[in-house]
């Protein structure tokens, strides 16, 4: 180490050289995260939010369409609700357990995915044995 007028020039070369491979370091062990998938990119988990909200947007939007003609029919409010609530409850369930493509560059194009309007829906059966097509007259219902 040279010393110039009590500076110890290799002192700051040292300091240098030490956080250089302390970076090295810290960036080598963010790479082996990264392989054992315990590290995302912000871009994965953007894209897969991407998707996931995609998914529950087409759900939702699909609702109406499917829960219409099962309460067409229905005058009881109570056998409304009961419908409405077990498409919703499907359709959160069916939501629970969807898993959007895995970060590892075999992903289709979320913007095609988007543009899907019932992803993962299912075609549900009429809940009683009322006849399909146009409904009796309207009676008022009591709020």
């Amino acid at each position: 180490m040279v010393s110039t007028g009590g500076i110890a020039i290799g002192s700051h070369y040292d300091q240098a050289r030490t956080k250089k491979m302390q970076c090295d370091a810290d960036i080598a062990h963010l790479e082996l995260l990264q392989v054992k998938k315990e590290l995302l990119s912000a871009s994965d988990v953007f894209n897969a939010w991407i998707e996931v909200l995609a998914a529950m947007r087409a759900k939702m939007l699909s609702l109406p369409t499917v829960t219409a003609p099962l309460v067409a029919n229905e005058t009881d409010i109570g056998a409304i609700q009961h419908i409405i609530e077990k498409q919703i409850h499907e359709a959160l369930n069916e939501l629970s357990t969807y898993e959007p493509n895995k970060p590892d560059g075999s992903r289709r194009d979320i913007k095609t995915d988007y543009k899907v309007s019932n992803v993962g829906s299912k075609t549900t059966s009429k809940v009683n044995n009322n006849g399909m097509g146009r409904p009796r007259k309207a009676t008022k219902l009591r709020s």
